[in-house]
C-alpha cells in the first residue's frame, strides 16, 4: 500500500543513511520500526522488580551454600 509521510528532514537523512548502511530499503527500515513499536505496545508490561521467595525452607542440613563444589556435588547426587 502506498502512503505519504511528512518526516523531519534530519530524521529522513539519518534513516536513509542507515538503510544504505544495512543494504536495505527505506521502506523496509520504516516497516521494521513500526513492527517493533507495535509489538512493544501489545506486550504485557513487565514488572521491574524481581520475584522474592518468602516461603520457609533452605538448604539441606550439612550443605555449604557458599561452596560451588558442594552445591554441584549435591545436585549430581539428586540427579
Amino acid at each position: 500500500m502506498k502512503t505519504t509521510l511528512d518526516l523531519n528532514d534530519a530524521l529522513l537523512t539519518e534513516a536513509k543513511a542507515l538503510a544504505a548502511q544495512q543494504r536495505t530499503s527505506l521502506t523496509r527500515l520504516i516497516e521494521e520500526g513500526l513492527q517493533l513499536r507495535l509489538r512493544a505496545q501489545r506486550a504485557p508490561a513487565r514488572s521491574s522488580r524481581l520475584p522474592v521467595y518468602r516461603g520457609k525452607g533452605g538448604l539441606a542440613p550439612g550443605l555449604d551454600g557458599l561452596s560451588n563444589k558442594a552445591l554441584l556435588d549435591a545436585a549430581d547426587r539428586d540427579a
